[in-house]
């Protein structure tokens, strides 16, 4: 989805949650940024350098020792590129994806629970994105660039992702490793 404001991701998210019967909500920055990594440390879920047969992105630049390509000028569909290890896609370029924080200029104070860093809910107040746009350069699609816009942009490549919220006192079964 595209040409969605932050103020239309937060009605979608509370139709959705009436329909469902469960809450949903855009991911923290922090969540946002723990899935597309999905378990690695390099600049992008699938490994140093990204090229556009990996991610929808313009392909007229590169990063690292990737290669020019393509400049699709618009957003694919998802799945039209490799998931990464946890099976979501286009967490690199296709739209850029708003996250529920308000836009900070440095992790300074941010929760250290994962949590979105929310400190008011003036309309003027810019909102947080991630993970590049189709129009952007490649080092714009990395898994830890971030950047800001009005919450009430429109843009043809602006998109979100929501998450399902666990109901409160649900605690996750702790993970075991089996050597």
């Amino acid at each position: 989805m595209e040409k969605v404001s932050w103020e239309d991701t937060q009605e979608f998210c509370k139709r959705l949650s009436a329909a469902m019967g469960k809450a949903y909500r855009l991911p923290s920055e922090a969540q946002w940024d723990y899935v597309c990594r999905a378990g690695t440390e390099t600049p992008f879920h699938f490994g140093e350098t990204i090229t556009p047969e990996l991610a929808n992105y313009d392909g007229s630049y590169i990063y690292g020792d990737g290669s020019k390509g393509e400049s699709r000028q618009e957003t694919t569909g998802v799945g039209s590129f490799p998931a990464n290890g946890w099976g979501l896609h286009d967490m690199h370029g296709n739209v850029w994806e708003w996250c529920e924080d308000d836009y900070h200029d440095s992790y300074n104070g941010a929760p250290e629970d994962g949590s979105a860093w929310i400190d008011s809910d003036l309309a003027e107040t810019n909102r947080l994105l991630r993970g590049g746009s189709w129009g952007s350069n490649p080092q714009d699609c990395r898994s830890a660039c971030r950047f800001s816009n009005p919450r009430d942009n429109r843009l043809n490549y602006i998109g979100f992702r929501v998450c399902c919220v666990p109901p409160v006192g649900l605690v996750a079964a702790p993970v075991r490793t089996v050597s």
